[in-house]
């Protein structure tokens, strides 16, 4: 392997079937095992109890399925991006797979603070009987033209009523179901469970999130004009 100072490596994962039942905390003890079992040579904090330097962009809520989750990690030595993808998805179970590796600039910022949107594609729940979308697909376009979309939104501490027109950057019908374009991360973060229920609301339908599958498509990071997955931030090594 080549030695060299240490890299930033962005690292693209699909979570999907089952493993959507397993919450974030154990996603990261996950990948702390697999970067271990794939002998990836990542860096370590100092102290008493090191730990490997990983940190996760946008938590996944449980109970969705996603194609565009990322972290970052810190490594002191790399081959390839194929090489380094392959050795992890060959240690990782079904439900998780690699698919992406890129080198970020060594003044990068961590993916947690970049990202600043992620859109999702809402489709019925088969174990489910009542199958609303098709109602909520059909008020769309006159939710959209409303001044404003309102919910409450629950924090740790506090309930109040908010706008979360502002933060949907897109809300379509789509296949058999709705896509839409939020925003997300540290700064606005709008969750699509908050835009089913405003949608739900509006048609006058009762709200039941286990209704509805949730999957998300990508991560983004930029402008909302001008938003571009996070793996666009490195290039493949």
């Amino acid at each position: 392997m080549e030695e060299v100072s240490v890299l930033k490596l962005r690292i693209k994962y699909e979570k999907t079937g089952v493993l959507r039942f397993i919450g974030h905390l154990d996603i990261m003890r996950l990948f702390q095992k697999a970067i271990r079992r794939a002998k990836l040579d990542v860096s370590y904090t100092k102290g008493f109890s090191p730990h490997q330097i990983i940190s996760f962009a946008a938590p996944m809520p449980l109970g969705m399925t996603s194609e565009g989750e990322y972290f970052d990690g810190e490594f002191n030595s790399v081959t390839s991006s194929e090489d380094m993808m392959k050795r992890l998805s060959d240690t990782l179970p079904e439900g998780i797979k690699v698919h992406d590796i890129v080198m970020l600039d060594e003044k990068a910022k961590p993916s947690m603070a970049v990202v600043t949107a992620s859109d999702y594609y809402i489709y019925k729940n088969e174990e489910c009987e009542n199958d609303n979308l098709e109602l909520l697909s059909g008020i769309i376009d006159e939710v959209l033209n409303k001044p404003a979309l309102e919910i409450v939104k629950k924090t740790k501490t506090k309930e109040e009523m908010s706008d979360i027109k502002p933060l949907i950057y897109e809300l379509k019908p789509f296949k058999d179901g709705i896509y839409m374009l939020l925003a997300s991360g540290s700064k606005d973060n709008l969750k699509p469970e908050l835009v089913i229920e405003a949608l739900c609301n509006e048609a006058k339908l009762p709200y039941n999130r286990y209704d509805y599958m949730i999957h998300r498509i990508e991560t983004y990071m930029g402008e909302r004009d001008s938003l571009k997955p996070l793996s666009c931030d490195g290039e493949r090594f």
